[in-house]
């Protein structure tokens, strides 16, 4: 059991030691945080008896920044402006080599499958998905290299949500577009429906011709009125032989007359000529009816495409930086300690429940 113990637990245990403090190369950390952060901008516009608004963007731009920086598109975009082979293998690979770091560097002829899961290795991603903070470790063997790394991935992190936010800026744009040249075309469809039955009934504004009617009846009606009355005033004071009276009488017929025929345009008799009025004011009204809805329509898809023009010119969605890209002085990783733990106490449960299991066979023979 002794020897096993040493075989097993002690005699690894001791060269983890010797390599982590003999050949393991120092690591340094740098160390930034950021949100995405979405300015809400809420005008209000009454149109149509209704309130328009627009706000800001999505919330789970994080989620999607999240699985950005552990994708194989970052680590490419990386590694071409970087050189991050370069960077994560400097101390060596090669085990031949007495000054190499062949366990915690990287092969500089892996392939991007490779250079992914080394990423995964050096980046640590924490992200709290209440508060949607992000912060990023990023670990490399001298610490301007570590900085360089983590400044370059805020960098693409905020060109993607700058990205994100143009799209759905753009999309904005196009569906109040949209909305505008249809609204465009509504109107100028009735507006040529108007124009039409102007033309077609030779008439401007029906309502102002009964408008005009009604009044000239008024007046005849009036005119009537003063003509009976002088007809009375000479019949209790002349004779019926006198020219007035024949005057007068003419007056009132013709008068009676005008007003029949005012009466029989504007319908009030029941003849064909008012039901011919009726229907041509019911298709003017519901043509002026479309008209004005196309109006009210056109110029609330008219306020709609200018404030998604306004969202539009301002940074709707950002990255924000909380800790700035960190430069460490001293080397904290590997940390040794830690890992020469896990790894003895790794080695020493394995070996006892070898061990158990052993002496358990022994027992059942």
């Amino acid at each position: 059991m002794l020897v096993s113990l040493l075989v097993a637990v002690v005699a690894p245990l001791g060269l983890t030691a010797w390599y982590l403090w003999g050949r393991a190369a120092d690591q340094y950390a740098s160390t930034v945080a950021f949100s995405v952060r979405a300015e809400d901008q809420s005008p209000a516009v009454s149109l149509l008896g209704g309130i328009s608004e627009f706000s800001g963007a999505g919330t789970r731009d994080a989620d999607i920044l999240y699985e950005y920086l552990q994708s194989q598109e970052l680590v490419e975009e990386m590694a071409a402006e970087l050189d991050l082979a370069a960077i994560w293998s400097r101390p060596g690979w090669d085990w031949g080599d007495s000054q190499a770091d062949p366990v915690f560097a990287y092969d500089p002829s892996g392939a991007i499958e490779d250079l992914l899961a080394h990423w995964q290795r050096k980046v640590r991603i924490e992200y709290d998905s209440g508060t949607e903070l992000i912060e990023v470790r990023v670990l490399a063997f001298a610490p301007q290299d570590a900085q360089q790394i983590a400044e370059r991935l805020l960098e693409k992190s905020s060109a993607l949500i700058n990205r994100l936010s143009d799209i759905a800026q753009g999309d904005t744009i196009r569906s109040a577009q949209e909305d505008l040249e249809i609204s465009r075309e509504r109107l100028r469809a009735a507006r040529v429906a108007v124009t039409e039955f102007r033309n077609r009934n030779q008439l401007v504004d029906p309502e102002t011709d009964v408008a005009s009617q009604a009044g000239l009846l008024a007046h005849l009606q009036q005119q009537l009125a003063e003509a009976l009355i002088d007809a009375d005033l000479l019949a209790g004071t002349t004779r019926a032989s006198d020219p007035r009276v024949k005057q007068t009488a003419l007056r009132i017929e013709t008068i009676e007359a005008r007003i029949a025929a005012e009466r029989s345009k504007l319908g009030m008799d029941g003849g064909a000529a008012g039901a011919r009025l009726a229907e041509v004011m019911g298709q003017y009204e519901e043509l002026v009816v479309d008209r004005q809805f196309a109006e009210e329509s056109y110029t609330s898809a008219l306020a709609s495409f200018d404030l998604a023009q306004a969202e539009a010119r301002r940074k709707s969605r950002y990255l924000a930086a909380h800790v700035a890209p960190t430069r460490a002085e001293t080397s904290r990783f590997p940390e040794r300690g830690l890992l020469l733990g896990f790894v003895g106490l790794f080695l020493f449960l394995t070996w006892l429940i070898l061990a158990i299991t052993v002496y358990a066979l022994k027992d059942r023979r």
